[in-house]
């Protein structure tokens, strides 16, 4: 598989693409977010699971680049609610409305004894030579009864990770960074290609 010399990151999203910056620093491929591009097409997220949200995503934007792409999907999975908000995170309650998410979930919660809940990333490299490969990445969690942290982006004040003794807003950009789901779906996804990168 060759090495390309730049990856696009289907996203406007400037946190996501400091990291993906940011893991891929040493290996020669710069990285590009789809601010560089204008008419970028809007793409219907319509799948069931992460990985076909981001297969979408992902195919749309390197048709229109025609360059190699990562798209990710991601959201919250809680078992007492049946694995919901899951691909409809987002728009769970209103579309990219933090707080309104946050207070139906809450709602939703409210008699639930089993709070455990997870976050899952899925990442999709795509080329327009045909090369895909997915990754994914996970943190497990609880939800809280209230929120608690001011660094708060979709349901991180809500999200209780045991090992750290906080929630997500609690902790700071790089220390979630060492643990979230999109981090460590981003290292996996690396790894996976600097090992077929070259070969």
């Amino acid at each position: 598989m060759k090495r390309p010399d730049s990856i696009v990151i289907a996203s406007q999203n400037a946190h996501k693409v400091i990291e993906f910056e940011d893991a891929f620093k040493d290996t020669g491929v710069s990285i590009k977010s789809l601010k560089h591009f204008e008419n970028v097409p809007e793409i219907e997220e319509t799948g069931t699971t992460f990985e076909e949200n981001a297969t979408l995503k992902a195919t749309g934007i390197m048709k229109f680049t025609h360059q190699a792409v990562i798209a990710d999907d991601s959201g919250l999975v809680v078992q007492a609610l049946d694995g919901q908000p899951g691909v409809h995170s987002a728009r769970y309650a209103g579309d990219h409305d933090d707080d309104a998410n946050n207070n139906k979930l809450l709602k939703e919660m409210q008699n639930k004894q089993n709070r455990n809940a997870y976050f899952e990333s899925v990442l999709v490299y795509l080329t327009p030579e045909g090369d895909k490969v997915v990754a994914s990445g996970r943190i497990n969690g609880e939800i809280l009864r209230a929120r608690r942290g001011n660094n708060d982006f979709g349901y991180d004040p809500l999200f209780y990770v045991p090992e750290a003794q906080k929630t997500l807003a609690e902790m700071s950009t790089h220390d979630k960074n060492l643990i979230s789901h999109r981090g460590n779906a981003i290292r996996n996804l690396l790894n996976k290609l600097l090992e077929m990168w070259d070969q």
